[in-house]
């Protein structure tokens, strides 16, 4: 609805409507999650046997508790030490990719522009498969060649984070470049004419410009790396991540269990979105 732009009060009713329904159909799932976490059943579903945290802290089979259940937390560490690793290389890739085409000219940058972009419009299913198949034959070349296995190169943490890393530098890239082209290069040329080196000169002027949405896009890749099922399905090892722990609990029958590892997993997103408002509130102020 545009402010600007009057309205009958029974379109304005049927506006409000909406938006309420729609807040509903978003907000109604999270809610029977939330519930289901705390019902005293061994089946996530109605009806309700009374309130419980054995899905929190039930030590004991089969009420096992996500706090006591080794194999969930280890999945829980995996994904965490993914996610990071994929946050970091690929805002250090967007940052860079940011410079590239917002500051220079050279031929093909259209081209490569169009590149960066591919990941975006590949299913991840796609995109996983042709790393683990390109690397394996890679690494299965390389040991028969020389006689040496490339361990890397095997379904794991490190092809999960190449993988991640294909498509998630290309979302912080559109977003940083989108912020860096609001940057003004008089400031940098002032730091620049006082003395300051380049080096000096982008971290004390470019980088706080970019602060807010380096922490942003940060975030972001974080929770997308988390939460990644598709290309990760497709690159995993021996040790799984969160997702793919719960797939195969899944496959095999879940509890509430995995209603309270959503629900912790709502808790930590809206932490860090917190944390990303309050960046940007402070850098309005």
């Amino acid at each position: 609805m545009i402010p600007s732009i009057p309205m009958s009060a029974p379109r304005q009713r049927l506006y409000k409507l909406y938006v309420l329904a729609f807040l509903i159909f978003l907000v109604l799932p999270l809610a029977v999650v939330v519930g289901f976490s705390f019902n005293d059943s061994l089946f996530p579903a109605l009806p309700w046997q009374g309130f419980t945290l054995d899905w929190y802290f039930g030590t004991q089979s089969p009420k096992l508790g996500l706090f006591h259940d080794k194999i969930l937390l280890e999945s829980i560490g995996n994904s965490a030490f993914i996610a990071l690793w994929v946050t970091v290389v690929a805002l250090a890739l967007a940052l860079c990719n940011a410079l590239l085409f917002v500051r220079y000219q050279f031929r093909g940058k259209d081209f490569l522009y169009v590149l960066m972009l591919l990941p975006l419009v590949i299913p991840g299913v796609i995109l996983g498969v042709s790393i683990l198949v390109s690397s394996s034959q890679f690494a299965n070349y390389i040991e028969e060649a020389f006689a040496y296995d490339i361990e890397w190169l095997r379904p794991g943490a490190t092809l999960i984070v190449l993988g991640q890393v294909a498509f998630i530098t290309t979302i912080c890239s559109l977003v940083l470049i989108a912020r860096l082209r609001k940057f003004d290069p008089s400031l940098e040329e002032a730091a620049l004419n006082l003395g300051a080196s380049p080096w000096v000169a982008f971290l004390t002027v470019t980088v706080p410009f970019l602060r807010t949405t380096i922490v942003s896009a940060g975030i972001v890749s974080f929770l997308m790396s988390f939460e990644n099922f598709n290309t990760t399905l497709m690159l995993v090892g021996s040790d799984a991540p969160l997702t793919i722990a719960m797939f195969q609990r899944l496959r095999e029958g879940s509890t509430p269990v995995l209603n309270s590892v959503s629900v912790m997993l709502m808790l930590v997103s809206a932490l860090l979105a917190v944390i990303s408002v309050t960046f940007q509130k402070k850098e309005k102020a």
